[in-house]
């Protein structure tokens, strides 16, 4: 079958950081989501330290969008090359190198260039991919920037924890009580709305109030992608409170000879300059730091234990 016309889009922008830590934000993609905007999820297929796969979760245009992607690193070079091997309509086929150059005073120039073809070539198709390709690589491209530009203080703004309660229950009845985040609103003391929606089997797109601990009310958005074989629903805000800047995290529900283990994972990253605006003058990010872990470890283990009440009050019909 032939191969339509190929367009190309290219973007670059200069990092005030040396190359090599811009080089290690692209090159580590599972930690994508928790950085750049557009990506939900990654998954690492295989990887032998030069050559990678990489399953992974986009929104584009407003739209999730999945595909494989074979990665070539180089780090000598500070050159990776990646294509898509099993694209997604419209586009047809995508290859793309990043290439970050030292420049002098210790700045780098990075790159990013994408080459793709579009089924039948029709030029809204043409049109919406190139859309896509402008949008998200300058999201990608601007997030390194602040990322890199700051990463001696990186390790103040983000934050890991997770949260696990014990079951004794069918672990498939926790899954189901998780995965049904519709159903939340009645159940769930601080959701007082949610909508969801599930254009595409597992892909769940949520638009959710919560209530803090002050009563106050924000409202998010996230995409949840749902594994019911592996017991896994990972998911990524797409629209975050003020303080938060990226929000990642993973509900497992593991069974085991005795029992079933349900864990809440959380990554954050906060938004400095929202600390004092959200939690008044004299906070620090110290006190940003506890507040996020309290407000949504509270959330996590009211979820968790509402998860384990299901799967253990579950009537048996003989």
């Amino acid at each position: 079958m032939p191969i339509g016309p190929v367009h190309r889009t290219v973007h670059s922008v200069q990092v005030d950081a040396a190359a090599g830590v811009v080089y290690g934000l692209v090159a580590d993609a599972t930690q994508w989501p928790l950085h750049f905007p557009p990506n939900v999820h990654v998954e690492r297929l295989e990887f032998d330290a030069t050559h990678e796969r990489l399953r992974m979760w986009v929104v584009a245009n407003g739209e999730v969008h999945s595909w494989i992607s074979r990665r070539r690193q180089d780090p000598v070079q500070r050159r990776i090359e990646f294509r898509h091997t099993l694209p997604q309509a419209p586009v047809e086929t995508l290859h793309g190198t990043w290439t970050v150059e030292e420049r002098p005073g210790g700045t780098c120039l990075l790159t990013l260039l994408r080459d793709f073809t579009v089924v039948g070539n029709r030029p809204d198709d043409v049109a919406w991919v190139k859309r896509a390709c402008d949008t998200n690589s300058c999201a990608e491209l601007d997030n390194i920037k602040r990322l890199a530009e700051r990463w001696r203080h990186l390790d103040d703004l983000a934050l890991s924890f997770e949260h696990s309660v014990r079951v004794r229950g069918p672990a498939e009845l926790v899954y189901d009580f998780l995965y049904r985040a519709g159903d939340w609103p009645g159940l769930v003391p601080h959701v007082s709305r949610l909508d969801l929606t599930e254009n595409s089997p597992g892909v769940q797109t949520l638009s959710m109030d919560t209530r803090t601990a002050d009563g106050t009310t924000h409202t998010t958005e996230s995409v949840r992608i749902c594994f019911p074989h592996a017991g896994r629903i990972v998911h990524k805000q797409t629209v975050t409170p003020d303080l938060v800047e990226a929000h990642t995290g993973e509900w497992s529900v593991l069974p085991d000879e005795s029992g079933v283990t349900v864990v809440s994972q959380h990554s954050v990253v906060l938004r400095e300059e929202a600390v004092t605006r959200t939690l008044g003058p004299t906070a620090d990010l110290a006190t940003a730091r506890r507040y996020v872990r309290q407000e949504l470890g509270r959330n996590a283990t009211t979820v968790l234990q509402l998860a384990k009440r299901h799967a253990e009050s579950a009537i048996r019909v003989l």
